[in-house]
């Protein structure tokens, strides 16, 4: 946060000993191919803005670069501002590659996160097709169980009503009152 307050402090100087306004600061970013908003622009440059808070990549650094040429090393610089461009290049160069790292390693995570989803959909359907076809035989079984209960039933009740025609028979009768007789 330190950095970033010192950084604000110093490109403000610049701006002033530069007599540069907003405009010629948007004309400066333009040639590097960066762009901010004026209003943005505004708000970096405004009394107190060194105690806001503002996004490096974003805001800071287009201002940097166009008002303090930090990403251009010239004959000029002594051995120290050499050393800290270079140092300042080399993590800029990173952050980028780790960004385009980040950005491919989230695409490879989404990419997976798809498959898992379609294998998971998948096995789902499959599933649910089982648990389907499980459901048609236990109906059908259910149904064949009913039949041979009715069957059955029926079957019984045959059994009885002959039972009782036998039993009710005239020679049947005729045998128990002669049974009863003795």
């Amino acid at each position: 946060m330190t950095n970033t307050k010192d950084l604000i402090m110093k490109l403000k100087e610049v701006r002033e000993e530069k007599g540069l306004s907003y405009n010629d600061i948007m004309d400066l970013m333009e040639k590097n191919g960066d762009y901010l908003a004026k209003s943005t622009l505004s708000r970096v440059f405004a009394d107190g803005s060194e105690e806001m808070s503002f996004r490096y990549e974003e805001t800071i650094r287009p201002i940097a670069k166009a008002l303090l040429d930090i990403e251009t090393i010239e004959d000029t610089d002594n051995m120290d501002v050499r050393a800290m461009k270079s140092l300042l290049k080399y993590k800029i160069e990173r952050i980028e590659e780790l960004e385009k790292q980040i950005e491919q390693l989230q695409t490879a995570l989404d990419k997976e996160k798809i498959k898992y989803h379609e294998k998971l959909e998948e096995e789902r359907e499959r599933f649910n097709r089982s648990i389907d076809f499980l459901k048609e035989q236990v109906a059908y079984k259910d149904k064949r169980m009913d039949l041979l209960l009715n069957s059955v039933q029926e079957k019984d009740l045959l059994h009885k009503e002959m039972l009782n025609k036998l039993l009710m028979c005239a020679a049947c009768e005729k045998a128990n009152v002669e049974r009863n007789k003795k």
